[in-house]
């Protein structure tokens, strides 16, 4: 256990980022794989809807620093690329 005061503060406060960030994570990952699931039925008529919801999720993942911006460009990429395939 961390033995200064700043130390000691340092702590909670990663501790609260670490809870933060999971739940983040854990709703990307629920939304991603509806998607996915939704993309190997046949009917993708509520695809764009999805794709939006994704799109927003990853972006404001990205801007609280829960992923890179890089990684989040890269993933709605594929997800879009793949609900494409699957609507045509």
């Amino acid at each position: 256990m961390a033995n200064h005061k700043s130390a000691i503060k340092r702590a909670r406060q990663n501790e609260i980022r670490r809870l933060r960030n999971k739940s983040v994570k854990t709703r990307i990952k629920t939304i991603v794989k509806d998607v996915r699931s939704s993309a190997d039925e046949t009917s993708g008529a509520d695809m764009p809807d999805k794709i939006s919801a994704v799109q927003s999720a990853f972006d404001k993942a990205s801007k609280k620093g829960v992923i890179h911006k890089r990684t989040a460009a890269r993933k709605i990429s594929r997800l879009a690329k793949l609900a494409n395939s699957a609507g045509s």
